[in-house]
């Protein structure tokens, strides 16, 4: 039986992709934090639409999370047709201000675990010669962001390490893609720490900034992935945004973002 494995399930953009592929019949493992959560949802998508689901609770910011994962999928046997790495985590405001071990948590998960699970999970895709791998950036890959240093540095990594293994890949027919949603209404900036000025300074702020629900966002990726694209950015707006960002200079955008950041959060 093969299974597609998304991280970061329990919420936000990952359980509104993990609701529509169990619509359309795909057997599931969930991963995140929160177990009760996973659970639960285990139960209502196996229920609702008569698929296998499985869940194992893990923390992705934490180093060896991925083996383990890895490990235990081997162990039961489920064979992983196709990988979302969409869990990942935000910070914001002054750099030097933030929690040092917050920071290196964030390039943990949103870095290094998925480095691992695109690394471990590839090599019996490779014996199989298929299999899909999804990494979910951000619009914030495309530039650097003033007050979202970190953050936008490690999305940034993500689509460059995607898009060099996507040509990597194609004579092995595994098919590799990104994905880059813009500002979603979900537990994000909560999350993030940024449910406050410092998302009014970073027009990030839900209800004045322009977003898409975690279904929109789902909705794009199923049809990227289905029309076997290697590279979506999610939005209309963001697109544009991005094609945008790729035409100015980066030290024009920080300049300007950064000011910005300082006039709308009253310091200046």
């Amino acid at each position: 039986m093969t299974y597609t494995l998304v991280t970061g399930a329990s919420g936000g953009i990952g359980e509104a992709l993990v609701r529509k592929l169990a619509a359309r019949k795909h057997n599931l493992v969930l991963v995140a934090r929160n177990a009760e959560k996973l659970a639960e949802i285990s139960k209502q998508l196996e229920d609702q639409y008569k698929v296998q689901v499985e869940f194992i609770a893990s923390d992705l910011s934490k180093p060896n999370a991925a083996t383990v994962i890895f490990q235990e999928i081997q162990k039961q046997g489920w064979k992983i047709e196709t990988l979302v790495n969409n869990a990942g985590i935000g910070s914001g405001g002054e750099f030097g201000a933030l929690s040092l071990q917050s920071e290196l948590e964030l390039l943990q998960l949103n870095n290094a675990s998925l480095v691992a699970m695109t690394h471990l999970f590839l090599q019996p895709m490779l014996e199989r010669k298929s299999g899909t791998i999804i990494n979910v950036a951000s619009l914030a890959s495309f530039i650097p962001v003033p007050y979202m240093a970190t953050y936008a540095a490690s999305k940034a990594f993500v689509r460059s390490f995607t898009q060099a293994l996507t040509e990597e890949y194609k004579p092995y027919n595994i098919h590799i893609m990104l994905f880059a949603p813009g500002l979603t209404k979900t537990n994000f900036n909560e999350s993030a720490g940024i449910n406050n000025e410092k998302g009014v300074g970073l027009s990030s702020d839900y209800k004045t900034s322009s977003t898409q629900t975690p279904e929109e966002v789902a909705d794009e990726l199923l049809e990227a992935l289905y029309a076997k694209k290697h590279f979506h950015v999610s939005g209309s707006r963001n697109r544009f945004g991005a094609r945008l960002a790729a035409l100015l200079p980066n030290t024009m955008i920080t300049r300007f973002m950064a000011k910005s950041y300082r006039k709308k959060s009253g310091q200046l």
